[in-house]
């Protein structure tokens, strides 16, 4: 695999020995399969993050550690690598651990070997729950500062979240819920991808508020435990459909939503009014071909972009700010969607 960066830059992104990285590239063996992976994927990291290799100025290790489905991780990678170039003068470099689901002992493992190797920060969108709130603590014990991205951890000691007021998300989702479906009857699926992600919990309080307050009677069918990928999401939303014939709408808060639609398809139902969260490359084809209503989306760059600020800060590299606003939401239909939408 030819490349032209030096093995000290490929082992601090990789997060291993020099000796280690040299014994890879030279076939030398005495490596495991997974600690070569590691390696490759480090070149392929350094590649499209080479504008900033190169660049002159304080550099920030940061550290991307995400439990989400592999659409919407692509996204925030493709959000974040896009930001680079504009954090002049300090050059921020990133790693990535993501996964798309599993215990959280894993995840941890992941956090506290971060804390053990060193990092200038971590941006971080996991479940809340105490073992990664106490892992999060330990990072900040050893002074790597911890931004929650998208959905918070508000009793860990991590220094800022970004992402939007997923209340606010969704109230919203309720309000167009309640104009497109008017006076029609007819109940509506909420799908969660796991009850442990606060944001999706806060999303689907602040959908129950209002559309307790709007529609009181109509009904709310939960889905939960699906983590957001299609092999499981499918048979969770056929199960529903086949409970309740009255199901006619979605709001759709963790994913999945290739998988619902391919359900209502199999068992002959419509969707009348389907609104889900995020441009990913899904969810974009899906708006595209008319079969979303509505996709709430933020913009990530500027969140990943935030989340690089308070990093620089914590460092002392960027003077202190005010608080962090939440994210603006943006109602996309097929009619308005960014440009810069791909799938």
């Amino acid at each position: 695999m030819g490349h032209p960066f030096p093995i000290r830059e490929i082992a601090r992104q990789a997060g291993l020995s020099e000796a280690t990285v040299d014994r890879v590239l030279n076939g030398r063996g005495g490596v495991r399969e997974s600690t070569a992976r590691e390696v490759h994927r480090a070149i392929a990291d350094l590649d499209r993050q080479r504008t900033q290799v190169r660049l002159v100025g304080r550099t920030f290790m940061v550290d991307i550690v995400m439990q989400s489905p592999e659409r919407f991780s692509t996204a925030v990678r493709t959000a974040l690598e896009a930001e680079l170039p504009s954090l002049h003068p300090a050059v921020v470099r990133s790693r990535y651990h993501f996964r798309e689901t599993g215990p959280a002992a894993a995840l941890v493992a992941v956090l506290d070997r971060i804390g053990r190797r060193g990092s200038q920060g971590v941006v971080l969108k996991a479940p809340d729950v105490p073992e990664v709130t106490a892992a999060v603590g330990r990072l900040a014990a050893a002074g790597v500062p911890v931004v929650t991205l998208v959905t918070d951890l508000p009793a860990s000691a991590r220094i800022g979240y970004v992402g939007s007021d997923n209340r606010a998300a969704g109230a919203t989702a309720a309000y167009l819920m309640g104009q497109w479906l008017g006076e029609r009857p007819g109940n509506v699926l909420t799908s969660l991808s796991s009850g442990f992600f606060r944001n999706e919990e806060e999303r689907e309080m602040g959908f129950r508020s209002a559309m307790r307050a709007r529609q009181p009677g109509r009904a709310l069918v939960e889905i939960a435990e699906g983590q957001g990928l299609d092999a499981t999401q499918y048979d969770l939303v056929r199960a529903a459909l086949e409970r309740d014939p009255e199901i006619r709408a979605v709001y759709s808060i963790g994913g999945g939503n290739i998988a619902t639609l391919r359900a209502f398809e199999d068992a002959g139902r419509e969707c009348a009014v389907f609104v889900a969260h995020d441009l990913d490359h899904d969810n974009t084809r899906l708006l595209r071909e008319h079969r979303l209503s509505a996709v709430l989306h933020h913009d990530l760059r500027h969140d990943l972009r935030e989340a690089c600020h308070i990093v620089m800060r914590a460092h002392g590299a960027l003077p202190s700010a005010g608080p962090t606003l939440p994210s603006a939401i943006q109602v996309v239909t097929p009619y308005n969607m960014p440009a810069t939408a791909t799938g």
